[in-house]
């Protein structure tokens, strides 16, 4: 029998914000297709209408526009198993409902929300199944002709799935090994709705997973309960022998505390939990993302692949690339992985790092420019190759860094307080001299010239460059003052020394 074709998909609900978590659902997806030369399928479940949220799948391809997953067929890509919309395929699952009552794997229920409520109050740990399906309205209770007739009178109706009790299922899962659970402590399922004609998302995705030929169901640990049912479906459609293989990856905790990880974590400890900026058309509320705060994408996609999943040596920096030669499924982990926020921060730090300075004085310049400064490449490029290695984010760059840009206008008090002595002034008028009678300002002859000055003058090196960097940056911090004084040049230089002689006194 010829091996199947790996096929892999994401099938996001466009009810909000992409989480995180789903971030890195789709990406261990992308990996495994890539891996196996197989393909990913972007499909929108959207059979619930009630919680449909406008912008939100435009939002979601955008996401991964940006973190540079690429789909190979589904909503807005193509492909020849479509349409991709759940919402669009109505008659399909009609037909296969249809199949499940001919077959007497699923029935009909009328019993209302009120009286399905008060069911629940009269039966402890109620729970619609093989036990209780006896008592309640549905077509195993009622003979066949008030069936028909409650259908054409319009009663509402939903169609249940029929478990029956004493079996065991089994799952075998890539990631937990086999898992087996007994048939009766599942219930009878809801697979559609006649109200608003769509079936929920237990149906749906059977059909379209087996329609759409998928061999691979790669998704969050919140899925697992939902298996056994999905197995059951496959049998009872007759597709055991096209079930795909199931991986449930583990959920991603809270940083501190037990839990999932939730919107309310970020809020609370200042990191984004969605990857995009996302405002709410309903709340008006607006949530950070990744790309606003600075991330790069390739740092996002770097930090998340390693969040339950190891690649069984000491590498932390892979490429895209890297890592879909480097994935292993079976090296997911069965237990949560906290949510480390500060890792991804160094991992941003190690992109910046690793990107060239060209690429970072791009991203810098229009910073520098809406700070009201008109700067040439050339020196931004200067400034980004003496300080990229001390920030985390280009955004950081500006406040650590302006003084290249702009003199400071005042001076930190507590960094006076420990630097500008008694006699700094005099020192500095001196210094102010040196450097105005040097027709080299290479940073090779100012330092031999200052150097030679401080020890002719028998003066402390250390309180003479402390005093020289307040006097230029405001503050007792930066790269090497000749780096600083060389960008400067002579007369800026002098100009920033003299003003702080005569402020500081």
């Amino acid at each position: 029998m010829a091996e199947r074709r790996v096929r892999v998909r994401f099938a996001p609900s466009p009810t909000g914000a992409l989480h995180i978590g789903g971030v890195r659902t789709a990406l261990y997806n992308y990996l495994f297709a890539r891996q196996h030369g197989g393909d990913l399928i972007f499909r929108i479940e959207d059979t619930d209408s009630n919680r449909f949220v406008p912008g939100a799948e435009e939002y979601i391809l955008e996401s991964f526009r940006w973190l540079g997953i690429h789909f190979d067929e589904g909503v807005s890509f193509g492909g020849s198993y479509g349409p991709y919309r759940q919402s669009e395929r109505r008659d399909i699952y009609k037909k296969y409902v249809g199949e499940l009552l001919e077959r007497g794997a699923a029935y009909i229920a009328f019993d209302t929300p009120e009286e399905l409520e008060a069911k629940r109050a009269e039966i402890q740990n109620f729970q619609y199944d093989a036990h209780t399906r006896k008592l309640m309205k549905n077509s195993l209770t009622l003979p066949k002709e008030e069936v028909e007739q409650r259908i054409a009178d319009g009663q509402q109706y939903v169609v249940r799935f029929k478990i029956e009790p004493g079996v065991e299922v089994h799952v075998n899962d890539m990631i937990r090994g086999e898992v087996v659970i007994k048939s009766d402590i599942l219930d009878d399922k809801v697979l559609y709705k006649s109200a608003d004609e769509l079936p929920t998302y237990h149906l749906a995705n059977i059909v379209d997973d087996h329609l759409m030929e998928v061999s691979h169901v790669i998704r969050g640990e919140e899925w697992l309960p939902s298996a056994p049912l999905h197995v059951l479906l496959y049998e009872a459609f007759g597709w055991a022998d096209t079930m795909p293989r199931f991986a449930h990856l583990p959920l991603l905790l809270k940083p501190e505390g037990k839990g999932k990880l939730s919107k309310r974590d970020g809020d609370r400890l200042g990191f984004p939990v969605f990857p995009l900026e996302w405002h709410d058309p309903k709340t008006g509320e607006v949530s950070s993302g990744y790309r606003e705060s600075g991330y790069f994408p390739e740092a996002v996609i770097n930090f998340l692949a390693l969040l339950g999943w190891n690649p069984g040596t000491e590498q932390e920096l892979f490429s895209l690339d890297e890592l879909v030669q480097a994935f292993d499924i079976s090296r997911c982990s069965k237990a949560g992985a906290k949510f480390d926020y500060q890792k991804g921060i160094w991992f941003n730090h190690e992109y910046v790092l690793r990107k060239n300075n060209e690429e970072i004085a791009r991203l810098f310049a229009p910073i520098v420019a809406n700070n009201g400064v008109d700067e040439t490449m050339d020196r931004i490029l200067t400034v980004v190759s003496l300080m990229k290695d001390r920030v985390n984010f280009v955004h950081e760059l500006w406040p650590l860094c302006s003084f290249f840009f702009v003199a400071p206008t005042d001076y930190d008090e507590k960094t006076v307080k420990k630097r500008w002595k008694e006699y700094s002034a005099k020192q500095m008028t001196e210094l102010a001299k040196i450097i105005d009678e040097m027709d080299d300002f290479s940073m090779e002859h100012q330092e031999e010239a200052v150097f030679a000055w401080v020890e002719r003058q028998g003066y402390k090196l250390g309180d003479v460059m402390n005093a020289f960097r307040l006097a230029l940056v405001g503050i007792g911090k930066g790269p090497g003052m000749f780096d600083i004084t060389a960008f400067l040049g002579k007369e800026e230089t002098l100009s920033r020394l003299r003003r702080a002689i005569e402020v500081l006194g």
